[in-house]
């Protein structure tokens, strides 16, 4: 059945700008490591996507992470760590979220041909109101800007995997079906957000918080390696319930012409 796409939503960090979504990793490792705790980077991507209070909340919630804490501490984390850990979170993030905003390769080449057709570009993300303040002008001083975005704010905090911040985009955005919506993301919680949308969730591979590579490593691979790595990626999406998974952002393009037909 073909459908005439009306809309699509995209996430930030890791999708659109960003790319391998660095900026809040580095902030969560540098707030652990405050605290006497080192994450391995499986447990800081994990929870990728999340509101970030919820992100702080479900590291603390992982054994290993509980276990040293609570040796360290003498009693296991609770909303009183989340708040300090999630304090000093929004102080490093904030000053660094300006050198992050960078579009991704190809978006803003998609984002022009999705004009021309008529499509309108949302956006959900992760960050809160505050730290969007920093990323959205300086995406803008390099071509990037969506015409619409929601952070978890502007749905009570009920962020992703929730789909309240999707329909926020719909509202403004005017589009009155989910089926004509595609949702574009880097994470599991991007996927599911789509999901728990009813719209068409796509998950985009390079540049992603689940490859967690930079340009230059990603690059330097071997084409093995990058099938490889690839892969592993899209079976993560897929497993999610991903009805799409692109390479870059060049597919969405050729998706919505498949969808169309």
């Amino acid at each position: 059945m073909s459908k005439k796409i009306e809309a699509v939503i995209f996430d930030w960090a890791g999708t659109t700008v960003d790319y391998g979504c660095f900026a809040p990793v580095q902030a969560f490792v540098e707030i652990f490591k405050h605290f006497g705790i080192e994450p391995t980077m499986e447990e800081v991507r994990k929870p990728m996507g999340m509101l970030k209070r919820d992100h702080i909340r479900t590291m603390l919630a992982m054994e290993r992470i509980q276990n040293l804490w609570t040796e360290k501490y003498g009693k296991a984390p609770g909303e009183e760590e989340v708040d300090k850990l999630y304090a000093l979170f929004q102080e490093k993030l904030m000053s660094i979220l300006h050198k992050f905003a960078q579009p991704k390769p190809y978006v803003l080449e998609t984002i022009e041909e999705l004009r021309s057709r008529g499509i309108k570009i949302g956006s959900t993300t992760g960050y809160t109101d505050s730290m969007m303040e920093i990323v959205v002008p300086k995406a803008k001083e390099v071509g990037y800007e969506p015409d619409a975005w929601f952070s978890p704010d502007a749905v009570g905090n009920m962020g992703r995997p929730y789909p309240f911040m999707v329909f926020k985009n719909m509202e403004v955005l005017k589009v009155g079906n989910v089926q004509q919506v595609i949702k574009v993301g880097d994470t599991v919680s991007d996927i599911l957000e789509g999901k728990h949308a009813g719209v068409i969730s796509v998950g985009v591979v390079e540049g992603s918080s689940e490859m967690g590579l930079t340009q230059e490593e990603y690059e330097s691979l071997s084409s093995e390696e990058k099938h490889a790595k690839s892969d592993k990626v899209k079976k993560i999406f897929l497993d999610a319930g991903a009805d799409f998974v692109i390479q870059d952002m060049r597919g969405l393009v050729t998706l919505i012409d498949l969808l169309g037909e």
